[in-house]
């Protein structure tokens, strides 16, 4: 997208929001970047670059507009639609696989050398992994910043920075802020949130059809694990540093997300993952085009545009409770759940709430009999030679088909 001149100068001469996070656009003048629906008087064509991803324009000099906040758009929607090594490194870096294993744990997970990630990344979004990575940290400290009242020190580690001076260095040159000056702005006329709760909000495309989407998590939420209350999907997750709870609440502009987590350096994950499970990527515009040229769906779209596809926080919950749900009603699906959040889920802290448990993590579901879920031959079966090979280690799409779920169950799938 960003290779083709004239047709970005058009979307950002016009303010279209569709584009935001396909692009973005640098200033030469001012030293900044943009998204395409930025406010501001369009520069002139001339005095325009444009780069693949926020961490390309920061690796080129730019720093983030204060106006618009390019850094805090939605992501290309190709990240999550596209299977090839790219789009899956973005999802891997997002979940924190660097912060956690460096770039040779990207490397090995995606099942390639370093040098190729590095190149492909280099080639496709203009920045390798490392600076993908520091990108996503600092717009990780700038919600840290504007949305809790921790020390400056605390914020730099939670944020996955090696030291204060890196974190001190890295936001002034992102924001052209320092710590203490982005704080102080977002603070002016805004109340200080709960204790332990960090208030976000996620940008999504426009339209956004919000009934589908959260009437599909609450109808089938576990027991225990997922709830719907005063207006708010809540449900527990399980994050690398510990258990977290979030609520979701759907508005005209931004999702409404508040996040309890145990440890800070989940927070982009947390992030990622609640974006991954409301479809807030896609871009509702090239489905809705495409959807239209059904005759049988055009009528539907037109009634209700803006929907999304609701996926998951976890893809070992969601092949575990596809399996759990087939060939039974979604009251039923609930009930087996349910039992097996009760029978062997860790147990959870929601003062808040009616949240109860944990999922169960693929090892304890690999060492449980199936037997006590009271599940047909047939059904128990999938269940063991699925959470065994989940238990390996080996990769979801292999596990899914290798244990007899097969693509025309997930697309079945209650769940």
């Amino acid at each position: 997208m960003h290779e083709d001149r004239e047709h970005c100068i058009r979307a950002v001469q016009a303010k279209d929001a569709r584009f935001d996070g396909w692009f973005f656009t640098a200033v030469v003048t001012t030293g900044t970047y943009c998204r395409a629906s930025c406010p501001v008087v369009p520069p002139k064509p001339a005095n325009m670059r444009f780069f693949p991803s926020a961490a390309a324009a920061q690796q080129a000099g730019f720093r983030a507009c204060k106006r618009c906040r390019p850094d805090a758009s939605p992501g290309s929607p190709q990240w999550n639609e596209r299977a090839d090594l790219v789009a899956r490194a973005m999802r891997l870096i997002a979940d924190g696989v660097i912060d956690r294993d460096g770039v040779p744990g990207l490397a090995a997970r995606l099942g390639y050398s370093v040098r190729q990630v590095e190149r492909q990344l280099l080639a496709e979004l203009g920045a390798g992994p490392l600076a993908l990575a520091r990108a996503q940290r600092a717009q990780t400290a700038r919600l840290l910043i504007e949305t809790s009242s921790l020390p400056m020190g605390d914020i730099a580690f939670a944020a996955g920075f090696a030291s204060i001076r890196a974190f001190n260095d890295t936001v002034r040159e992102v924001f052209a802020l320092s710590p203490t000056e982005l704080r102080r702005r977002a603070g002016r006329g805004h109340p200080p949130g709960a204790p332990g709760i960090l208030s976000l909000r996620l940008p999504f495309r426009s339209p956004l059809c919000p009934d589908n989407l959260f009437g599909h998590l609450a109808a089938t939420a576990v027991p225990g694990v997922e709830e719907w209350r005063a207006g708010a999907y809540r449900r527990t997750v399980r994050l690398p540093h510990g258990p977290g709870v979030v609520a979701l609440a759907p508005g005209p502009e931004y999702i409404s997300c508040q996040l309890s987590l145990t440890d800070l350096r989940d927070l982009a994950i947390a992030i990622s993952r609640c974006r991954r499970l409301l479809d807030l990527d896609a871009d509702p515009v090239a489905v809705a085009d495409l959807l239209r040229q059904d005759a049988v769906l055009a009528p539907l779209v037109q009634k209700a545009p803006g929907r999304r596809v609701p996926r998951t926080v976890d893809a070992a919950e969601f092949a575990v409770r596809v399996v759990l749900g087939q060939q039974v009603s979604t009251a039923a699906a609930r009930t087996h759940a349910g039992r097996l959040v009760a029978a062997c889920g860790e147990r959870a802290d929601d003062p808040a709430g009616g949240l109860t448990h944990l999922f169960p993590g693929v090892a304890t579901l690999a060492a449980l009999d199936p037997a006590t879920l009271g599940l047909p031959q047939a059904r128990r079966s999938t269940f063991r030679a699925l959470t065994a090979a989940l238990a390996c280690g080996e990769s979801l799409p292999h596990d899914i088909a290798s244990a007899g779920v097969t693509p025309d169950m997930l697309s079945r799938s209650r769940f």
